[in-house]
């Protein structure tokens, strides 16, 4: 567990300012989410970003495959699960880190990533974008750009959210809400995480040393 986490820290240190992409390893290249998250990464490459995937198939080949075809950083956290057939090969040789521990990974894709954004996908998508939204609830990391793509696909989590966890329940505050963008389009994606590094650009440097 130490040596998984010192060689990620030794790897990430120096790859420079990323954006961790989130999403299911089942769709499929001709799935509409595919092609948009290939499109989102290449226009991150395009603004100096590297991209951060799982390393898998769907959407994560997605994110790698358009960093890689706009010759940009191509990260990929590997872990070995039972429906993933390995690493999708658009991962950098240098950027390919396995992991045994959903923990460490989970670190890595926080501790580097100047944003995140979360197309649709199942469990472990849920749980990396949750991790994410309570790490920033409860300022154990900086406020930092959560984009959620597929506005359809989300809006019933974000009705639930608004209308029972909020509205009925008050189990969170009106502003948690305001901590995530929902879109469609991969050029808003971009604008979004520009425009809150406007001011800041030295920030995109910066790992996440609280976490």
């Amino acid at each position: 567990m130490i040596s998984e986490i010192v060689n990620g820290f030794e790897t990430m240190n120096a790859v420079g300012p990323c954006v961790s992409v989130f999403g299911s390893a089942r769709t499929d290249p001709e799935n509409p989410f595919y092609q948009a998250a290939e499109e989102v990464a290449k226009l991150l490459v395009e603004q100096g970003f590297g991209v951060i995937t799982g390393g898998g198939p769907g959407i994560m080949e997605a994110g790698n495959r358009g960093a890689h075809l706009a010759n940009g950083i191509s990260v990929g956290l590997n872990i070995n699960l039972p429906f993933e057939t390995g690493l999708n090969k658009y991962i950098g040789p240098q950027t390919n880190l396995h992991h045994r521990y959903f923990f460490v990974r989970k670190v890595m894709f926080v501790k580097y990533a100047q944003a995140f954004v979360a197309f649709p996908g199942g469990f472990g998508t849920f749980d990396e974008l949750f991790e994410v939204l309570t790490l920033v609830q409860t300022k154990t990391i900086k406020p930092i750009p959560i984009i959620l793509f597929g506005s359809e696909f989300w809006s019933g989590m974000l009705e639930w959210l608004e209308k029972t966890v909020y509205g009925e329940e008050k189990n969170i505050n009106k502003e948690d809400m305001d901590l995530m963008l929902i879109t469609d389009d991969p050029k808003e994606v971009i604008r979004h995480i520009c425009y809150f590094y406007e001011d800041e650009k030295e920030e995109r440097l910066q790992p996440n040393y609280d976490l």
